[in-house]
Parts: structure tokens; sequence; C-alpha cells
């Protein structure tokens, strides 16, 4: 069985004071009556104001946001305008991704067109760039010898 971290932490804060209270009252058992009196209710004080945590709900934790686009659903009564407005920069957001895309295959089919036209316009055939010993040509850098 295994114990999620937030349940284990809770654990070991308990633990921890269990045993903290344990060594206090048994230091307490040598005092005065009122020094005594005294330390229990400053004890039952500590424990009435003791923070106790309890685990938000996502519906809680949009409650408390107070933002427009997180509590859109929530009916608290937003006007059309403030919709709008939540709502605008997802729009524009999309809008350039949408142009930035554009851009990009515009950019992308040009210089396919440079690369074609390059291909094309060249002395050498297209079916030469496909042969591996014109390939390993070009890697070498070496001219050929000239016939003397």
């Amino acid at each position: 069985m295994k114990i999620s971290p937030q349940k284990r932490s809770v654990i070991l804060e308990d633990r921890f004071g269990l045993k903290t209270a344990s060594y206090l009252s048994a230091g307490t058992a040598g005092l005065p009556h009122d020094i005594s009196e005294r330390l229990r209710s400053a004890r039952v004080q500590a424990v009435s104001k003791r923070k106790i945590t309890t685990t938000q709900t996502a519906g809680a934790v949009v409650h408390s946001g107070g933002s427009a686009a997180l509590t859109w659903g929530s009916g608290e009564g937003l006007s059309w305008w403030s919709r709008i407005g939540s709502v605008l920069p997802l729009i524009a957001l999309v809008a350039g991704l949408l142009v930035i895309n554009s851009f990009q295959s515009d950019n992308r089919t040009q210089e396919l067109a440079e690369v074609d036209a390059a291909l094309l316009t060249d002395d050498l055939p297209p079916a030469a760039f496909a042969d591996p010993g014109f390939v390993q040509f070009l890697k070498t850098g070496s001219q050929p010898a000239s016939p003397q």
C-alpha cells in the first residue's frame, strides 16, 4: 500500500505532536498545581488554534482565483464584455499561430523552389546528384585531373 507524500507528512506531523505532548506531560508531573494548570490551559489554547489544512478541490481554487478566465462558467454574473475580454487573448493567440504557420510554409515553399530552379538550371543533369560516385566526388572536393 502506497501512502501519498501529503498523507505521510500529516502522519509524521501527528506523531511529532504526540511525542512532544507526552514529553511535556511527563515534565509537568513534578511542578506545582498552579503552573501545571496554566500549562494545561496554554496547551488547550494551542490545540484549539491549530491550523487544520484541508485539501481544496479545483472548484474551490477557481472560486478563490477571481480571474474572469478562470470563473467563466461559475455563474458569478460576469458581463458580456468581461467574457469577451477573457476569450479575446485566446483568439489573438490562435490567429497569431495561423499567421506564423502560413509564413513558415511560404518560406519553405520558396526555399524548395530555389533549390529546384538551381538544379534545373545547372550544367549537370539532376540524375548526377543521385549518383553515389558524384556524391563522393563532392565530399572529397577533388577536381578532375586535366589531361596533359
